[in-house]
């Protein structure tokens, strides 16, 4: 008499076993890795510019700016509520944390911090308000204000 000892396995295993390892927290940090993985994968984006006359400020045009709707966190100050925007970070193109930004003056500050930056590509991690945290790569030019929306 033969017996056949090989094992079987079922989907019912795998989707009882894996919403037990998988959470917001996994998922994010994941995110993260991709997003940081991501920077080391580009060629080299340098551009070529030329040289102009110019009467503005040494370094004044070199900074740009960056504004990023988040998701926003509900607030309750009695019987007022305020949805103040989530924080967020800026990381640089190689993938190193450049910055974190607050994003609200207070709990009941409803509009977005602006922020300096050198002119340059950077990622931005954030939370936005149906996709959880999202890695959105942001390219920040001389003189402008670049608005990220994630609402």
């Amino acid at each position: 008499m033969k017996t056949n000892y090989e094992k079987t396995y079922s989907y019912a295993f795998v989707r009882t076993l894996l919403p037990a390892y998988v959470n917001t927290r996994s998922l994010a940090l994941a995110m993260f890795v991709a997003v940081a993985l991501q920077g080391t994968m580009r060629g080299n984006e340098s551009e070529k510019t030329a040289l102009t006359k110019s009467y503005a400020q040494p370094g004044a045009l070199s900074q740009g700016s960056l504004e990023v709707y988040s998701g926003t966190d509900e607030f309750s100050d009695g019987d007022l509520l305020y949805y103040a925007h989530s924080s967020y970070a800026i990381y640089t193109r190689d993938g190193k944390l450049f910055k974190n930004v607050e994003n609200h003056m207070s709990r009941s500050d409803e509009n977005p911090a602006t922020v300096s930056l050198p002119v340059g590509s950077y990622t931005v991690v954030a939370r936005s308000a149906k996709d959880g945290y999202v890695g959105v790569p942001v390219m920040i030019n001389a003189g402008r204000r670049t608005v990220l929306a994630l609402e």
